[in-house]
């Protein structure tokens, strides 16, 4: 069964909800939502990765992560798990220490120093599908199909054709590792649907969450929960 991964973006300059939930009280109650919704697994992040976007220090980082993991964490106690979406080792450390149980890393640069603190904290892991061949070959590091997802990174300085092409190609990568696909609300549902206003390309979101699904995607991450777990549902059904 595919895993519906709910999006709570801490940050003023998110390219999906125009910093909604900047405010710790806000991704509290985004996250709450999210779980009463039927997403199983939560995924804050603090660094915005829309084009042109400012990196964060992982001191500015934590900062903004600080006050909302830990009540979020209590908040998925017992019926979901928390993910904290990070390039910064000192970070996932941190994250780690107060509860989240995977680390969502969307860049190769650190991806051995991920699998090395994931590891030894037992902690899940995503890092992009470039990484697979690390993966395989590292003689440390959580290499357990289960512990460790894999990215086919849709959208990060992908043009339209080379994001189909993910897309269409997430079944021969499902078929070698657990996969991870995260296209909610990205340009190439725009440019598909020709629908220009954000969050208003619903149909094309789920259309993607069902398709990669069926595809054998182990985990959707996407900011429609309720309609995605919806979607997934009646597919499976379906498909019995």
């Amino acid at each position: 069964m595919t895993k519906v991964m709910g999006i709570v973006n801490v940050t003023p300059d998110s390219f999906s909800d125009g910093g909604k939930y900047f405010l710790p009280e806000e991704a509290v109650k985004r996250a709450r939502n999210m779980l009463d919704e039927g997403a199983a697994i939560i995924d804050i992040g603090a660094e915005s990765t829309r084009p042109g976007a400012t990196p964060l220090s992982w001191q500015d980082e934590w900062s903004r992560l600080e006050g909302v993991i830990g009540r979020i964490v209590s908040e998925a106690a017992n019926c979901a798990m928390v993910s904290v979406d990070t390039y910064h080792p000192e970070t996932a450390e941190r994250a780690i220490a107060a509860g989240a149980g995977m680390i969502n890393c969307v860049y190769a640069d650190h991806a051995e120093a991920m699998l090395s603190l994931c590891a030894a904290s037992g902690a899940s892991l995503v890092l992009p599908a470039k990484c697979l061949p690390l993966i395989r070959e590292k003689g440390q590091g959580p290499r357990e199909k289960g512990k460790i997802f894999i990215d086919p990174m849709i959208g990060f300085g992908t043009t339209r054709e080379e994001d189909l092409a993910l897309l269409k190609g997430v079944r021969e990568l499902a078929a070698q590792w657990p996969v991870l696909v995260g296209a909610s609300r990205k340009r190439i549902v725009k440019k598909l649907t020709g629908e220009k206003l954000t969050g208003k390309n619903l149909g094309g979101n789920l259309a993607i969450a069902v398709w990669c699904a069926m595809a054998g995607a182990s985990i959707v991450r996407v900011h429609d929960v309720k309609e995605t777990v919806q979607a997934l549902k009646v597919m499976e059904a379906l498909c019995e």
